[in-house]
This record gives structure tokens, C-alpha cells and sequence, in this order.
């Protein structure tokens, strides 16, 4: 499911299954056509529209389009949005993050960082086994690493701090 948001106001649930999508728990009827120009004929419940996609933000998930004349802001919140949420690093351009926290109970496989190290956004941080899955954790934003809560090869909690950014 992706939550969206249109000009900061209304908010949609949007569902796939399949080539069956749902906005808010009811079906809609929809095709898209992309015509030479790079504009879209869009056909909305038997409503047809003309569609132009404007801006695409992908770092900030939005996506600005035109739709019969009238311009809308789209905004994307896609599942993995709220489990960084969850973690506590969601906005991190817009705010300091102090710890990583497991999204989930795991174990620590190998932690990447030492404490004073200077880590840029995307450097990898630590590797969290769980539910079989390796999870890399990279740092959101640049950083200094203040300290390491684990051990390598030990079980966490959810919720459990992992590693004090600063």
C-alpha cells in the first residue's frame, strides 16, 4: 500500500493486486496512454483527463503534475518510508539523527563503523539479520559515529538502540 498526498491536503491509500489498483478501499477503473508528445491520456472511471507529468523529486518522493490545466503535488509514502519512520530516521535533511534503532528483533551480523568515525549519508553502518534477511543499515545523513549499544553475533530487540549518531 502507498499513502499519497495531493497538495498537502487530500490523502489517498492506493492498493495493487495484480492489474486491480484501489484508492482508499474502492476499486477504480483506469488506463494510461503515453501519446508522442510525453503528455498522457488518462481514462478515470469513464472520465478521460489529459495528464502532463511536470517534475519528478525522487529524494523527496513527489511528483508535480498537470491535469486538464489544474497542477498537482503528489506526494509518495511507500511502506519502507514508514519502517525508516518506525527506525527514527525519517526527514533526515531536515533533522538530526541521533540512533539507529532495530526496525525488528534480529541479529547483529557485523557492525561497519567504529566510534569517532565521520560517515556520510549512504556509507553502510551495521548488517541486521532478520526473519532470514540480511538488512544493511546505511547512515541517513553525514555523521559522526558517538557509540556502538551492540556486539556483533547478538540478538536485538525491537526498538533496541543499535548505534548513537551525532
Amino acid at each position: 500500500m502507498i499513502k499519497t498526498s495531493v497538495n498537502a491536503k487530500a490523502n489517498f491509500e492506493i492498493t495493487a493486486k495484480g492489474a486491480e489498483i484501489s484508492s482508499n478501499g474502492q476499486a477504480v477503473n483506469w488506463s494510461a496512454v503515453q501519446l508522442p508528445t510525453g503528455d498522457y491520456h488518462l481514462l478515470i472511471d469513464g472520465k478521460s483527463f489529459m495528464a502532463q507529468v511536470l517534475k519528478i523529486d525522487r529524494e523527496a518522493k513527489t511528483v508535480t503534475i498537470e491535469i486538464d490545466h489544474q497542477e498537482y503535488e503528489v506526494a509518495l509514502e511507500e511502506p519502507m518510508d514508514r519502517l525508516l519512520a518506525a527506525m527514527g530516521i525519517k526527514d533526515s535533511g531536515k533533522k538530526k539523527i541521533n540512533d539507529i534503532k532495530a526496525p525488528m528483533p534480529g541479529m547483529v551480523l557485523k557492525i561497519l563503523v567504529t566510534p569517532g568515525q565521520h560517515i556520510a549519508k549512504g556509507d553502510p553502518v551495521l548488517i541486521l539479520e532478520a526473519m532470514k534477511m540480511e538488512n544493511v543499515f546505511k547512515s541517513a545523513t553525514d555523521a559522526v559515529v558517538k557509540e556502538i549499544k551492540v556486539k556483533e553475533r547478538t540478538a536485538v530487540e525491537k526498538g533496541e538502540v543499535l548505534v548513537v549518531l551525532e
